[in-house]
């Protein structure tokens, strides 16, 4: 009977927690104008930045794990092609100022990560997860209006090939050379 109880309470658990998050932002939705503090303890202004590039903004659970590693190496290996189509990349979680800058050394990371910790920012784009943050990928436009959304927790290097491909295509109706 007890396990039946404990299954129970996990399930009301894990429910509670995944239906009290922030409604998650949607393509069509515009970003808030956040501030964090980097892997350097510098503090990136969002508000600063709109206007300016388009963005992918990346949310991933945790530093150092195995599908976190491959999705921020595989966005550290398509630097040249995201720079070329003009958009700036930038990972954000709650883990702390050292633990991103322990990854960002150890893997060779060439983009910024946020530390979140108080999960302001991931509340406010609805990615926390029931435990840690969710993985979720958003393509941002330069008026800070979410033009591309890619969800998968266990695809991590998918984010990647998801947000090139969309940024390709942006760039191909647009006109642009960076979109061959």
């Amino acid at each position: 009977m007890w396990k039946y109880i404990s299954i129970a309470c996990l399930t009301i658990v894990f429910s509670t927690s995944c239906t009290s998050q922030s409604h998650q932002l949607d393509v069509g939705n515009k970003i808030p104008l956040f501030s964090l503090k980097d892997q350097d303890g510098k503090t990136f202004n969002m508000k600063d930045s709109v206007g300016n590039n388009v963005f992918v903004i990346f949310f991933y659970p945790k530093d150092e794990s195995s599908v976190c590693t491959k999705e921020a190496c595989g966005f550290r290996d398509s630097m040249n092609l995201f720079k070329q189509a003009g958009v700036e990349v930038i990972g954000i979680n709650q883990g702390s100022i050292e633990s991103h800058k322990k990854f960002q050394q150890h893997d060779s990371l060439n983009y910024e990560l946020l530390s979140d910790p108080d999960e302001k920012v991931i509340k406010q784009f609805g990615v926390s997860g029931a435990f840690l943050t969710d993985r979720v990928t958003f393509v941002v436009d330069e008026s800070g209006q979410i033009v591309f959304k890619y969800h998968s927790l266990t695809e991590g290097k998918r984010h990647v090939h998801e947000a090139l491909d969309f940024i390709r295509q942006m760039k191909k109706k647009a006109g642009s050379p960076a979109g061959n």
